[in-house]
């Protein structure tokens, strides 16, 4: 398996972002040079991971859901989704996705699941999304017939074709039952213009293709279905906890919402 380690990968520079140990020379090089153009970039990345852990226990505590496909995984970050959501209640299913080879390397750690539940990793490709839901391991660990959320948290900012990256999140919810939801979270223009777009323009000279788009364009991902309060919002305005309040706006270039499919 070629990991490719002399070039940066989104996964591993989102890990070291966050702190993590599983990244490369390179990686950190990528990171480092986009924390020069945004210095409050490593808030940014956490504030969108703890968005994430929000999303999935209000989803689990809140609405009942007891099924999880979280697509574009990344790197194992303890608590991961299984761990946040089986907390709430053992019997929880989460499926991980990812195209990455070195979270395929990791992907034991995303398999430690209460007995009572299930979580299943399988490498696939986002941009493929019947690829993803044809596949034999999607359907042992999850009942398509019942609620899913399906979470694209940090992930819809690589693909760059607009009507690409909105066709993919169709076709994902599309078989879901009514009663599923959609949570992501993706790059904004509209926080820090010229320091976002400088750090977009680094990660694609390095080979890491993404986009930053306006809170017009993240809201269409959401058309047919349902926003929860309080909306599209930047990633620490989603139902905030007291560490979420206590960042400034400034300090973060991620949008965020989750809807109800009907």
């Amino acid at each position: 398996m070629d990991l490719n380690t002399n070039v940066p990968h989104s996964a591993r520079v989102y890990d070291y972002l966050l702190g993590g140990k599983d990244n490369f020379a390179a990686d950190r090089a990528a990171a480092e040079e986009v924390v020069r153009i945004a210095p409050y970039m490593r808030t940014s990345s956490r504030a969108n991971r703890d968005f994430m852990v929000r999303t999935a226990h209000y989803l689990a505590a809140e609405r009942g859901v007891r099924q999880f496909l979280d697509v574009g995984t990344g790197l194992p970050t303890s608590p991961n989704l299984h761990e946040v959501v089986q907390a709430v209640d053992p019997a929880c299913r989460v499926v991980y996705v990812d195209n990455d080879p070195i979270v395929l390397v990791h992907a034991r750690a995303l398999l430690t699941s209460t007995p009572q539940g299930m979580s299943r990793y399988i490498h696939a490709d986002l941009s493929e999304p019947e690829t993803l839901l044809d596949s034999p391991e999607l359907h042992e660990a999850l009942d398509l017939e019942r609620p899913i959320a399906l979470c694209l948290i940090a992930v819809l900012h690589f693909i760059n074709d607009e009507d690409l990256a909105r066709s993919v999140v169709r076709r994902l919810m599309e078989p879901l039952a009514p009663g599923s939801f959609l949570a992501l979270s993706t790059i904004t223009l509209d926080s820090a213009p010229k320091q976002v777009a400088a750090a977009v323009s680094e990660y694609n000279s390095r080979g890491i293709n993404s986009k930053a788009r306006p809170k017009a364009d993240v809201v269409k991902f959401f058309d047919g279905f349902e926003l929860l309060e309080p909306g599209v919002v930047p990633v620490h305005h989603w139902r905030p906890d007291d560490a979420a309040r206590s960042i400034d706006d400034s300090q973060v270039s991620m949008y965020g919402g989750v809807a109800l499919k009907n």
